[in-house]
């Protein structure tokens, strides 16, 4: 099946009550800090500054010298801890917070990180970013073996790994239950004495170092270091445990050395533009991947329009390489929520209105190219595609600066199913007929390596997680091929 007939089974009313709209979704952000009176405080100014990697739940767990405060919400970071008493609750100059997406399933307080627990050694505090590919094996040996979950999340697997651990110190446990472990993370963690960060063998989700005066601090992006004025030291490495106390910084390899394997999607859409990831910008990145696809597609057009707002650095790049305009032609709303959508088909109808309106006076009567970071599903390109004819555009060409997604995701990323993906289950003349452009285009494996300054892919040592457009997974897939269901486990998700 293809074209129209396929794309209404694949992108029914029920996706779209789910998703609002069709975009990859992140699935967290983390932040830690060690040796600092305001430790609550910048944690929530870090945990505000990565409220792009999650916006449904948030959390922060500090130690005071005596005993632990949690405080764990609903909601925006903003909304919830930009109150005087919630920080003072949270006392102590050590502290680990959390930012979360859900990707399934209702949300409930009781699965909101940081994830604690009393453990034989002490209070222990844990944050992840990422999601463990065999967690279901995992949990189920666990379950079977007499351990009581508390929570639906995969990353409390790791807290039963370490209280049965007959290691002596903590940070023996820790490592103990993190070579029991496949997939994605980057772990913060606190004890009563210290702040431990880990990153998966191959580095595929992030984790950076920071220095604010004498303390140290983990967060996901640097964009978070940024906003409490912290110094960016360096990223922790793949493989690599750095263990903070009062003595200093300690770092620990546990793992036989293998190449990283980043996850490429932080700097195609996930990372805030002004992070620093890898040790590239990732707004000039972005801006490198429109001037590839200028390359590799020009469009026969008057004026570059870019989807915003994540398409508008490649969007520039495009503008710029190809000598044309650039022109917003779409304006976004950035104050409607996912909750404000009603249930009701004329409502749904007009969804994509609620986020995007077209700016008719800059393509009316022009020949356009739109610029998008991305394809999911593709049911917003069709919608903005019509959006923009309707507002007077004589013709609309799409260009998506970045390759197909053919495959899904199971290292924190809430991609759909592959039975949901457009690029599929459709060749690109079916999804240009779907989406109704005059022409589309998507930029090239190697042209998104090109962007990241290499010549090309490296197909024998790729030289990141490129898995969403060629199926080349870095870790094993356990839980997936073991034939459990291959949906991340959520963290706001009930199991009924």
């Amino acid at each position: 099946m293809a074209g129209e007939a396929q794309a209404d089974l694949m992108f029914d009313d029920a996706h779209w009550l789910r998703y609002g709209d069709d975009r990859l979704r992140e699935e967290c952000g983390v932040f830690g800090i060690f040796g600092h009176d305001d430790a609550a405080a910048l944690t929530a100014l870090g945990l505000h500054a990565l409220q792009h990697r999650g916006q449904e739940a948030a959390g922060i767990v500090t130690f005071d010298g005596k005993q632990f405060h949690s405080e764990r919400r609903l909601g925006l970071v903003g909304d919830n801890f930009n109150k005087v008493d919630v920080i003072k609750r949270l006392r102590g100059p050590m502290a680990v917070g959390h930012v979360r997406y859900s990707t399934t399933g209702e949300t409930v307080l009781r699965n909101v990180q940081p994830l604690f627990a009393d453990l034989e050694t002490g209070g222990f505090a844990v944050a992840h970013n990422g999601n463990l590919t065999n967690a279901l094996t995992l949990r189920r040996e666990l379950v079977q073996s007499g351990a009581i979950f508390q929570s639906t999340s995969d990353t409390e697997v790791i807290l039963h790994l370490i209280a049965r651990s007959q290691k002596r110190r903590i940070v023996e446990r820790l490592v103990e239950a993190l070579r029991q472990l496949e997939g994605a993370y980057a772990f913060v963690c606190l004890t009563n004495d210290m702040l431990i960060g880990a990153r998966d063998p191959v580095g595929i989700r992030p984790l950076v170092i920071g220095r604010l005066g004498s303390a140290y601090i983990l967060a996901s992006e640097t964009c978070a270091l940024d906003i409490v004025g912290a110094e960016f030291v360096r990223e922790v490495e793949n493989g690599e445990v750095v263990v903070i106390t009062a003595e200093g910084l300690e770092s620990h390899r546990p793992f036989p050395i293998r190449p990283a394997r980043p996850c490429i999607f932080e700097y195609i859409y996930f990372a805030r533009p002004d992070s620093i990831v890898g040790g590239r910008n990732v707004y000039e990145v972005r801006k490198r991947m429109g001037i590839e696809l200028a390359k590799e597609a020009p469009a026969p057009v008057d004026v570059v329009v870019p989807i915003p707002d994540s398409g508008v650095p490649a969007a520039i790049g495009y503008a710029q390489a190809s000598a044309l305009p650039f022109e917003l032609g779409i304006i976004r709303n950035h104050y409607v929520g996912r909750t404000f959508i009603e249930p009701e088909q004329r409502i749904r109808q007009l969804g994509v209105k609620l986020k995007h309106s077209a700016n008719s006076a800059a393509i009316r009567g022009k020949r356009i190219v739109l610029i998008d970071d991305s394809v999911v599903r593709g049911t917003t390109s069709k919608k903005i595609v019509t959006m923009m004819r309707e507002a007077g555009a004589s013709e609309v060409h799409m260009r998506i600066a970045c390759p197909q997604i053919k495959y899904g995701d199971y290292y924190g990323i809430d991609t759909p199913t592959r039975q949901e993906l457009l690029a599929a289950n459709m060749s690109l003349e079916e999804m240009r007929e779907f989406m109704g452009a005059d022409s589309l285009q998507f930029l090239s494996v190697d042209g998104l390596y090109r962007a990241m300054g290499y010549e090309k892919r490296d197909n024998l040592n790729p030289q990141f997680s490129d898995h969403c457009f060629t199926g080349d997974y870095p870790t094993d897939l356990t839980d997936l091929n073991g034939g459990s269901v291959p949906r991340q486990l959520s963290l706001l998700a009930e199991i009924r």
